[in-house]
């Protein structure tokens, strides 16, 4: 089977990698950049230095491949997946862009395409435990989700590393988050609501508001659902205060006679400070709460997760964690244990108990272990 992996960034390399391993997968990457391109010279896959920006190009080359990994940026991520489909090509997609996918549900159908969207960690896992979770009750009275990637070791003056698109990171800071309570859905600025948790070795974690739970608001039945995203003390003080000030806007101002965008200036000046470098440490950690009612007595599932980078694959956690979940889905769709059309997030492989059983053996093989705890908390 042919399948080609777009994008060779911190997550798209080791995903094709892990791909690679497999002797019945034939394994391309395409990626504009050749540094990255040259990165995967001594590992089993073929390379296309291509530019991806351009719909046509993603079009034509996802017509010569049996099934696609969309591992893009998210503000390339729905016209890519729009392409891939217009192909006629099964897509397993992290891109993870703020636009409606499920405007995309009718043409993959007709094209009897199944496109398995934000298929990494959170959104992802996430979903797909969520879905689990649900399954198994009667009735879904409320879920949480606490997730974040950070640097093991602490440095001035962020305390973080970005180990997928910097731009998406911001966007977790400026994107108004949703969240249903109550059954309503309500929305508050990104970094609202902050509180502080204890994890179990790493220690106080703070967790604020953002826009994770996408598709979960609108398929899961629960009156009570958040997602809150995690850094170390003192993060979100200092986003806010990037952001309030207008150092993430889109607006361009003049300076000098030239027009630029403060957010360009502060990408040039601020990612590199959060480039993950050679021998960097990160860690993911994530908790899904589910709470409901299961034969008269209510239930909570709680499943958690501490990931480290790999020091003997050298791959960063967050690779791990969300690159692994989605080669997963790769072999689902390979295999046939997941056949349904149109677009398909992750919770919908949580509704089907076979499939979320691979996906968690699939993980644990590499490394990546979900604990899960069940509590009985009395009658209702």
């Amino acid at each position: 089977m042919n399948i080609i992996v777009l994008g060779a960034g911190l997550v798209g390399a080791p995903m094709a990698v892990d791909l690679a391993g497999d002797a019945s997968f034939n394994v391309t990457v395409a990626d504009v950049d050749p540094k990255k391109l040259e990165d995967l010279e001594h590992h089993p896959v073929s390379v296309v230095q291509q530019d991806l920006s351009g719909t046509d190009n993603v079009r034509a080359l996802a017509k010569k491949y049996d099934l696609v990994l969309n591992a893009l940026p998210g503000f390339m991520g729905f016209k890519t997946l729009e392409a891939v489909i217009k192909a006629g090509k099964d897509v397993v997609d992290i891109a993870f862009f703020p636009e409606d996918p499920f405007l995309l549900d009718e043409p993959a159908k007709n094209k009897k395409v199944t496109a398995i969207i934000d298929c990494g960690v959170a959104p992802g896992m996430s979903n797909i435990l969520t879905g689990h979770a649900c399954r198994m009750l009667d009735k879904t009275e409320s879920v949480l989700i606490y997730v974040g990637g950070l640097p093991e070791y602490r440095e001035w003056p962020y305390e973080y590393k970005a180990v997928f698109s910097p731009l998406d990171v911001i966007e977790e800071y400026t994107r108004p988050a949703r969240y249903v309570e109550n059954g309503k859905l309500v929305t508050r600025p990104a970094l609202s609501d902050p509180e502080l948790l204890d994890f179990p070795p790493l220690g106080t974690l703070e967790a604020f508001n953002s826009d994770g739970l996408r598709s979960l608001a609108n398929t899961i039945d629960s009156p009570n659902m958040k997602e809150k995203t995690l850094r170390y003390p003192g993060h979100i003080e200092k986003m806010a205060m990037l952001r309030d000030t207008g150092f993430f806007s889109r607006e361009p101002i003049e300076i000098g006679g030239n027009k630029i965008r403060p957010l360009d200036f502060t990408a040039k000046v601020l990612f590199p400070k959060w480039q993950m470098k050679k021998g960097d440490v990160d860690i993911t950690v994530m908790k899904v709460v589910v709470e409901g009612v299961k034969d008269g007595k209510k239930i909570r599932y709680v499943y958690d997760l501490i990931d480290r980078y790999d020091p003997a694959t050298k791959t960063h956690s967050m690779a791990r964690t969300t690159g692994y979940t989605a080669t997963a889905a790769i072999h689902l769709l390979a295999e046939g244990l997941y056949q349904c059309h149109g677009i398909c997030p992750p919770e919908f492989i949580g509704g089907q108990p076979e499939c979320v059983n691979f996906m968690l053996e699939y993980l644990k093989d590499r490394g990546v272990v979900y604990d899960e705890t069940v509590e009985t908390l009395g009658d209702r």
